[in-house]
């Protein structure tokens, strides 16, 4: 594993608060060729249909040949897959990855205070003119850490209002947005948001009759248009009007309207509008699903569950629940409504009900353990791979290039060094549109055993070396001075020095902590360290950055005689 050496912890702060989003990313560097081969992996290729120990060949961003027996073409980089796994890169069903958030406005829009029975589309929330392709930054953080994590695709839409805007397919890679669209203006989206500074429609309800009205309103600016464009004598020319155009391709059958629902009332309301109206629907971030499974297979809605669970609370001490009946109560109930979240995915596989997943309320970090809760709660890592793979690209139109690994598709593609759904597993490689990002695998150090008969000298300059992916800095000093067992200290480096005054040294353990201000917010940094004659090991925290792995010689001062 490489060791990146740090100058100042206090600039390792500021860049940690910019985001380690590349965290065990291998530097990004221009490919000599656009040929890959892989060979001797599992190769998934759908759920269930595996080839064992087969070879995979890349060529300008497309899947050439997989099977078994292939031999590696001349002009092919040959990167390391050996007992590897091989699966279709996943597919977020809905998500704000690579949206910016909108800034936000000071003030309301309200006029002099009051309530805006009339608002226009602007203050009602109402932007289905606009298009996501418009909006996408490529360099935005969550586009790296999803792709990180095996996204390589996903459905985006925009952000904000009862009626965002329109969705596209898009590639979680490559520094041009235009480039990154697969599939533009692939939906509509919609959301029970209500209107802000006191602007109608501001509820559910009223959610519902502002749709109601606008899908009307579009449907009679369609029939106009069409009329007038068959014989327009003696009509009025009708007029331009972008956000009611925008419902055409949903009136007609050819676009689903994508809404994304916060339980079960929200999720009835969006089955009741594309039943009245006639709209395809596809429900996105969906809970709680299990509770509705009727509706569910009488509406035919696509859909995608949320990748959200509540945070599982650590158990308490039992003697602690059971002198305190009232809170027993409470934690049986939230055990109760945790386990129908986790239970969710499984309790629809049982049904029969297709369905994807969503990440519009969902973290990155968190990700991969809420899969791993899903499976522990009753989905199969089969269903798991097929809500993240085949069935997102069926009910999003682009199964034809994605979604499986076969001949043809584009090379979206994870590779991983046990089956992904096991404890354990690391992303090596993430292909996407053929272009690789490679992963180091952080191994976690163990550190020496601490002594407390130990007698060790920890005063004299220590050259560290903290292990943080994806950074480089200068070497930094860590100076240690012993006043008649009183231990104090400071870590230089060109970009400036902290003084540390709360030190302790037992044994051969030594602990110290110290504030530095990173990026706008203060954070303790804590080290726990083993001395072992004239080097040490152990870890750094800091705060909820995470723990580094810590080395170090020392230079001068008292040596190991």
């Amino acid at each position: 594993m490489t060791k990146y050496l740090f100058g100042c912890l206090c600039s390792l702060l500021l860049v940690l608060s910019s985001g380690l989003h590349a965290q065990g990313s291998v530097e990004d560097r221009p490919p000599v060729t656009m040929t890959f081969f892989l060979n001797n992996a599992f190769i998934v290729q759908s759920p269930g249909k595996v080839i064992d120990l087969g070879g995979l060949l890349i060529r300008d961003g497309l899947i050439q040949a997989v099977g078994k027996d292939l031999k590696a073409p001349a002009d092919a980089k040959v990167m390391e897959a050996d007992s590897m796994y091989i699966y279709a890169g996943f597919i977020d069903g809905l998500s704000n990855l690579g949206v910016p958030k909108p800034k936000q406005e000071s003030g309301g829009n309200t006029r002099g205070g009051g309530r805006i029975y009339n608002p226009s589309y602007e203050q009602a929330g109402i932007h289905t003119a606009n298009n996501v392709a418009g909006l996408l930054a490529p360099t935005e953080k969550d586009i790296a850490d999803m792709r990180a994590i095996g996204f390589t695709a996903a459905h985006v839409v925009p952000r904000e209002g009862m009626l965002p805007g329109q969705g596209a397919v898009i590639l979680l890679g490559g520094d041009d947005a235009a480039k990154m669209i697969v599939r533009e203006r692939s939906s509509l989206f919609a959301q029970f948001e209500g209107a802000d500074g006191g602007a109608y429609p501001s509820t559910d309800m009223a959610i519902m009759s502002k749709f109601r009205e606008l899908y009307q309103q579009a449907r009679q600016h369609q029939s106009h248009q069409a009329n007038y464009a068959k014989n327009p004598r003696g009509m009025s020319r009708p007029a331009q009007n972008d956000v009611l155009a925008a419902f055409g391709p949903s009136i007609e059958g050819e676009r689903p309207i994508f809404f994304a629902v916060d339980g079960i009332k929200e999720m009835h309301r969006a089955i009741t509008l594309s039943k009245e109206l006639g709209f395809p629907l596809a429900l996105a971030d969906v809970t709680m699903a299990q509770k509705a499974i009727a509706p569910l297979k009488a509406s035919g809605a696509s859909l995608f569950l949320t990748m959200d669970l509540p945070e599982a609370k650590k158990a308490e001490k039992k003697d602690e629940e059971e002198t305190d009946p009232e809170k027993k109560k409470l934690e049986e109930s939230r055990a109760a409504a945790m386990q129908l979240h986790e239970e969710q995915a499984a309790m629809l596989a049982k049904e029969g009900i297709a369905f994807g997943f969503s990440t519009l309320s969902a973290k990155s970090k968190d990700v991969r353990e809420n899969l791993a809760r899903m499976i522990k709660a009753g989905l199969t890592a089969d269903q798991a791979l097929a809500a993240l793979t085949t069935e997102p690209a069926r009910m999003l139109g682009v199964s034809n290039i994605m979604g499986t690994v076969e001949k043809g598709k584009i090379a979206n593609l994870i590779v991983t060094d046990q089956p992904y759904f096991e404890e354990g597993a690391n992303v090596r490689y993430v292909f996407v549109d053929g272009m690789p990002s490679e992963y180091e695998v952080k191994k976690k150090k163990k550190k020496s055993a601490g002594d407390p008969a130990a007698k060790v000298m920890a005063a004299g300059t220590w050259a560290l070396e903290i292990d943080v992916p994806m950074e480089q800095m200068s070497t930094p000093t860590l100076t240690i001075t012993d006043d008649n067992g009183s231990l104090t200290g400071k870590i230089v480096s060109g970009m400036g020095a902290n003084d540390i005054s709360d030190m302790s040294l037992e044994g051969n353990n030594l602990t110290f902590s110290y504030s530095v201000d990173g990026g706008g917010q203060t954070v303790t940094v804590t080290f726990d360290l083993t001395i072992d004659g004239d080097t040490l090991e152990g870890t750094m925290s800091a705060g909820n950055f995470g723990s580094f792995d810590v080395e170090g010689d020392r230079e001068s001062g008292p040596k190991r005689q």
